[in-house]
């Protein structure tokens, strides 16, 4: 009977070893073969470096945590300011009173559930309006961990990867806070949901939605959720109703499109004539979105660039000499301007049509 007994002893220890042993052995042999493994592992490494260089130190991640700490920002290294941003002085107000005030001086909110910081807000307007400068000036006063959340870093092709990544944004946003987790083009993943979605995509969705619900409840947490798009209709509904704070980012009015202009020509060559007509200017470019307004402007410096560029072939003239003509740039000038802006009209009005 001992014998037996041994025997039995002997035979599940060997069953033991060998499951161990083949479980290993798989799980070496996909790692070995999965594509993705070096990517993932460079992942990690960046999100070590990025966590060392924001001061986090001391906190212990998952690897699933690991994978997200890739998209982390330095929110002082974010080259974004109230005052890069033109034309928003209303909207900037509304953010700083409703999302970065409760943050940075919670003593005078606590004991309110109304003055609260809310856990969604939403920013949606017309494309190049300034909706991701101002997310990102938002991390920068607030003093929040910044959190440029990519969808692609939420993706796996084995089932159920998906999910522990989407929890672990949740988690770790949480070991930073504060902390401002930031989806651009945000209908792209949070899209309205249909019975035709993936089973994955769905999952992922639901488990998301569930997650961002237990940051409602908890009212000492200091995680925000911060959204960007052009297409707000296409957000699911759900998603809108845990978003309470919205703000419209339009195009700008003709004082606002002065004021941007200001802002981006303030620190190039211009004549003094420029400031002076910038009125004009902007009552030429109806429609123009800020990016718009920069693209003027680099179109317009760039005349000046060709103008150089033509003196030095006169100047060298016909034998091909490479003599450096002693002059700088021509300051720009109302006509670059103006010429500019007419010849981006028609581009602008393609956008529209679109």
């Amino acid at each position: 009977m001992p014998d037996q007994k041994i025997r039995y002893i002997g035979a599940a220890l060997q069953a033991l070893l060998i499951g161990t042993l083949t479980y290993y052995g798989v799980k070496w042999i996909m790692e070995a073969f999965d594509p993705t493994r070096k990517s993932r592992l460079a992942a990690q490494k960046q999100a070590e470096k990025l966590l060392k260089k924001i001061g986090v130190e001391g906190v212990k991640l998952s690897e699933y945590e690991l994978a997200i700490a890739a998209d982390l920002v330095d929110p002082l290294s974010l080259p974004v300011e109230w005052t890069q941003i033109g034309g928003l002085q209303d909207t900037i107000q509304e953010v700083k009173e409703t999302v970065i005030l409760p943050i940075r001086q919670r003593d005078i909110f606590e004991g309110s559930q109304l003055l609260a910081p809310p856990k969604g807000v939403l920013i949606y307007g017309p494309p190049g309006c300034g909706k991701t400068m101002i997310a990102k000036a938002t991390a920068k006063e607030a003093g929040c961990r910044f959190l440029n959340l990519q969808v692609s870093s939420l993706t796996d092709k084995w089932y159920g990867e998906s999910q522990k990544l989407a929890a672990a944004v949740f988690s770790l946003a949480i070991k930073l806070q504060p902390c401002i987790i930031f989806i651009d083009e945000i209908d792209s993943f949070l899209r309205a949901r249909d019975k035709t979605d993936h089973e994955a995509t769905a999952m992922m969705k639901a488990q998301f939605m569930s997650l961002w619900d237990g940051l409602l409840t908890d009212r000492d947490c200091q995680v925000i959720i911060m959204g960007a798009t052009n297409r707000p209709q296409d957000v699911d509904k759900a998603i809108l109703r845990r978003m309470p704070a919205s703000f419209h980012v339009g195009l700008p009015n003709e004082k606002q499109r002065e004021e941007i202009l200001r802002i981006i020509l303030g620190h190039e060559n211009v004549d003094d004539e420029v400031f002076l007509n910038l009125n004009e200017l902007a009552s030429i470019t109806n429609g123009f979105s800020g990016s718009d307004l920069r693209e003027v402007c680099r179109v317009a410096a760039m005349s000046c660039v060709r103008d150089y560029l033509k003196d030095r072939r006169d100047e060298s003239g016909d034998n091909g000499s490479e003599t450096l003509v002693q002059t700088m740039l021509r300051p720009i000038n109302m006509n670059d301007l103006n010429k500019s802006a007419l010849q981006y009209s028609s581009s602008v009005a393609l956008k529209t049509q679109i």
